[in-house]
């Protein structure tokens, strides 16, 4: 087979590769808002924020994220084409909604500490992270809504479903991520209600009509009854 042939190939095996296009819509939306969301926006935050400590040692998580994300993606992208193309359509549909709410309701918070308790290498990544990271379009927070959406793909898929240890670390990572977002002092609880919200909504449009096609054991039918005389 020529390198044209193997080309052709390769791209009718890996043309669901489309999908990612939506990179080039969402960042350029994004860093807009990014740079012209900077000090008037509506603060969203509780009294119940104030409650919650920084605790700095939740930076490992919340930068796994990264890697939590693209790794399901890479898993259902060469394993699952049907359910890369839900994932990947529950999560593009939050992300654009999250583009809609800041641009029309420009929003922010004001949580983030002005000065650390402690100094230690932890500290210094969560002053990286402050650094390139605004407090500006932070409702609802596409960490935790993003950490939700691997969570449904991995609950609705039957291969994954039989790893329970697979299932019960992707549950585990996303817990810690979302609890991140709160304890960096990254996103509020309403952000975090927001994005869950979300996500139960966005479940019923994209994952609930396949579950409802999905056949049914039939019942087992009983055995007539018969007279004895």
């Amino acid at each position: 087979m020529n390198r044209k042939a193997q080309f052709i190939q390769f791209v009718k095996k890996y043309k669901h590769a489309w999908v990612f296009l939506y990179i080039l819509i969402y960042l350029p939306w994004f860093f807009w808002l990014e740079k012209h969301v900077t000090t008037h926006y509506y603060v969203v935050q509780t009294e119940a924020d104030k409650y919650i400590p920084f605790i700095e040692y939740f930076i490992v998580p919340y930068l796994l994220w990264f890697f939590f994300i693209a790794a399901a993606f890479l898993y259902f992208f060469f394993t699952d084409v049907p359910g890369f193309y839900r994932m990947a359509a529950f999560m593009f549909t939050g992300m654009t909604i999250f583009l809609i709410v800041s641009t029309l309701f420009p929003n922010g918070q004001d949580l983030r500490p002005v000065v650390f308790e402690r100094d230690n290498i932890f500290v210094d990544m969560v002053r990286m992270l402050y650094r390139a990271d605004t407090c500006t379009n932070v409702f609802p927070s596409l960490h935790v809504f993003n950490s939700l959406s691997v969570c449904v793909a991995v609950f609705e898929s039957r291969e994954l479903r039989k790893h329970k240890a697979v299932s019960i670390g992707v549950y585990t990572l996303a817990g810690l991520i979302i609890l991140a977002t709160m304890f960096l002092k990254q996103h509020s609880v309403l952000d975090t209600i927001g994005a869950c919200i979300m996500a139960g909504i966005l479940y019923q449009f994209v994952y609930a009509p396949q579950r409802k096609k999905m056949p049914r054991y039939a019942k087992q039918k009983q055995p007539a009854k018969t007279s004895e005389y």
